[in-house]
């Protein structure tokens, strides 16, 4: 039986982005095999394998985790390992080197690569001489984003050099109706009403999401407009940073921070657009999640972004950190025929994005056609 692992540094980016990906392996009949550092139990897993991988590049523990990793790889004889996150593909690569001369194939999906235009200097002293170097032990690299994928495709060692947009939005988690009554009880819930407008940015809490950008925004948007909302679902990675500025500018009534969220796509039904103030992004989930609902957006100009957002066609990418453009953008929203136009363009955009489709360019891949 052909073997097929999957390594990453922790086990919710599997759990996030690859469930349908270990699925299409068990259907193809693999035995597989999951690495990463943590103890969940992921479904369509044969056999999952705890690894001493960390997320920083300074941590000794990374050294241990090649060793672990390598014994595993030439013990299993893997046909295919598909490595993913930063430094879980480090590892990994390291790890394989001496098994690829033996038929082992590597592919290494990079999810937005630290090295960007206007990325600061140090990312690309650090990280572009080491992705580069090994990129020689990558048998197929897929980048996810046309700004990564032009920076590698012609500079980079690897002779497999893809392009896919994503890892895919799965169509089933949206397949459900909600009845106008249960969108009014769910908007009462969070202490909503049914006639407020409604921005949501699911996305965790820290710097580079930059919350700041809505957050400050949201006090020149609120005196004009009472009932605008803006919804934050997602995990706090900035110690209450947010919520405590959100305090001291009076806008805890307009702001609602709803911690870790499995119903997201409900959230998505009763909100009225999708924001996403973010630095830089590899593709980001959250706004295609919102495109495929048919929300507008209003983005932030980064990389990942762009991929998505065309500008006065399916909603505004606007400067990063530009307050009074976000803001002007908001208001341009709430007219009716604005709104609508974005509204139906998205459902258009979204479809080279969805699942079936990924699957379709991956089964390519890993068949090597």
């Amino acid at each position: 039986m052909k073997k097929v692992l999957f390594t990453a540094t922790v086990d919710s980016h599997i759990e996030l982005f690859h469930i349908p990906f270990l699925k299409y392996f068990k259907e193809q009949g693999y035995e597989v095999h999951v690495a990463t550092n943590g103890d969940d139990e992921i479904p369509y897993c044969d056999k999952k394998i705890k690894i001493s991988f960390e997320r920083s590049p300074f941590k000794l523990n990374n050294l241990k985790a090649i060793k672990e990793l390598k014994k595993v790889i030439e013990t299993e004889k893997y046909d295919i390992i598909h490595t993913h996150t930063p430094m879980g593909s480090v590892v990994t690569r390291l790890a394989a080197k001496k098994s690829r001369k033996s038929g082992t194939r590597v592919i290494y999906t990079a999810h937005g690569l630290h090295f960007f235009k206007g990325a600061p200097l140090l990312n690309w002293l650090l990280f572009y001489p080491v992705e580069k170097y090994l990129s020689r032990y990558t048998d197929t690299l897929i980048l996810i984003n046309k700004e990564d994928y032009e920076i590698v495709k012609n500079k980079f060692h690897c002779k497999d050099v893809q392009y896919v947009p994503g890892v895919g939005i799965d169509e089933n988690k949206f397949n459900f109706n909600l009845s106008q009554e249960e969108k009014k009880e769910l908007r009462e819930s969070l202490g909503l009403k049914e006639t407020d407008f409604v921005m949501i940015y699911p996305a965790e809490l820290n710097k580079n999401k930059n919350q700041l950008l809505l957050i400050e925004s949201m006090k020149e948007l609120v005196k004009d407009n009472k009932n605008i909302h803006l919804l934050l679902p997602g995990r706090d990675s900035y110690n209450g940073f947010y919520q405590n500025l959100t305090k001291e500018l009076y806008l805890d009534k307009n702001i609602h921070f709803l911690g870790f969220r499995t119903d997201i796509p409900k959230l998505l039904k009763i909100s009225d657009i999708s924001v996403a103030s973010s630095r830089r992004e590899g593709l980001p989930v959250n706004i295609m999640e919102a495109m495929y609902i048919g929300l507008p957006i209003i983005a932030t100009d980064c990389r990942g972004q762009r991929d998505l957002v065309n500008n006065n066609i399916n909603g505004y990418l606007i400067p990063q950190n530009d307050k009074d453009e976000f803001i002007k953008s908001v208001k341009k929203l709430l007219d009716k025929d604005t709104y609508n136009k974005f509204k139906s363009n998205n459902k258009e955009i979204i479809k080279q994005y969805l699942l079936d489709n990924i699957l379709i360019k991956m089964d390519k891949i890993y068949k090597g056609e």
